[in-house]
């Protein structure tokens, strides 16, 4: 059976009352000893995390002390796992965090594109500004990577390549945290020209669980991972931007949820221990909506049933959180009510 017959209806539109549209995917939900908690679709699908892989490509660039060789900050860490909004504030800490490192804007291989934050993009019109890379959602990557390469006295100038030092080391990290050999890891060129990851969503959720409790992992890569966690719940407005489901998330939960979302309706969460009440375990989640999303209707209220069904989100996180969903009303251009957006999933457990 071909993989796009193996996701299941996640998420309706109805017109009137009558279903109209349907989006499929899959959900894997995982702890940090490799157990499959609960899901909904084919866990073993493979498909790309996208930008939901950066906090992991931090992890080895982490554990070498690489903030403390350049004195990053939290906020900084945090930029470094960020898709960010490309915000005035998401630039200037850049350019900060790049003057700390030795480089430019100049040295970004990411490429330029419309800050993601419309007013921002509107600004930026007034002022007759053009983008630079640093309004790049994946800005704060490279420029840790280009840290990364620093530290490690390897070329700048050829970073996104697969077979750089840095990307190799990155792929290993990944491996050893989803518990795949390297080369069960498929590999693909992102939108910012760096390496993307396609691994099945059982390892991704794995990956996401070990991140958010590693206590099973090395000393080094644990402290990273927790390095890494706080940064981003401490400052979630980095790691995406104003009215975002990643900042949102992390801001309303106030650390319970690390998330970290990716392109084509991709999304990693972790719930560390405690999370769900008093000695609860970790959970990975690893999400993906099959059709790639393009309208944005679908994945958050998504993410926000599956927190739901969870117990993981409080009756007033759930209120702060209702402009993603898990239901949302559906208007005309005329504002006049013709139908409802809601998930039409159960999650499937064990017994």
């Amino acid at each position: 059976m071909s993989q796009e017959y193996s996701y299941k209806p996640l998420y309706r539109t109805t017109r009137g009352g009558t279903v109209e549209s349907l989006h499929f995917g899959a959900i894997a939900i995982v702890n940090a000893q490799g157990d499959l908690v609960a899901w909904y679709g084919d866990t073993a699908i493979v498909t790309f995390m996208r930008s939901a892989a950066k906090p992991f490509q931090a992890i080895p660039f982490v554990e070498k002390d690489g903030p403390a060789a350049f004195a990053m900050t939290p906020k900084e860490i945090a930029l470094i796992c960020a898709s960010h909004s490309g915000t005035d504030e998401h630039f200037r800490t850049l350019h900060q965090l790049q003057q700390k490192i030795g480089v430019t804007e100049a040295a970004l291989l990411c490429g330029t594109h419309r800050p993601l934050h419309q007013p921002t993009a509107r600004l930026m019109a007034d002022r007759g500004e053009r983008p630079t890379p640093n309004r790049h959602n994946c800005s704060g990557k490279h420029t840790g990577m280009l840290a990364y390469a620093k530290l490690e006295n390897a070329p700048l100038e050829n970073y996104p390549d697969p077979e750089h030092p840095v990307q190799q080391s990155i792929l290993q990290a990944l491996g050893e945290i989803c518990s795949l050999e390297e080369h069960e890891i498929k590999l693909g060129i992102d939108g910012c020209s760096v390496p993307c990851f396609a691994m099945p969503m059982y390892n991704a959720a794995l990956a996401w669980a070990r991140l958010v409790d590693p206590r099973a992992l090395s000393p080094k890569r644990a402290q990273a991972c927790r390095t890494i966690t706080s940064a981003m719940t401490t400052h979630p407005n980095m790691v995406a931007g104003p009215g975002r489901l990643d900042t949102r998330l992390m801001e309303v939960t106030q650390g319970k949820i690390v998330a970290k979302g990716g392109a084509e309706a991709y999304q990693g969460l972790g719930l560390p221990p405690g999370a769900l009440g008093p000695n609860s375990q970790a959970l990975g989640i690893a999400l993906k909506i099959a059709d790639g999303d393009t309208r944005r209707r679908a994945k958050d209220a998504v993410v926000i049933e599956i927190l739901r069904q969870l117990n993981a989100l409080t009756e007033a996180e759930l209120a702060a959180l209702e402009d993603f969903g898990p239901t949302r009303t559906l208007r005309n251009w005329r504002k006049l009510v013709i139908g409802q957006g809601r998930p039409c999933f159960r999650l499937e457990t064990r017994g």
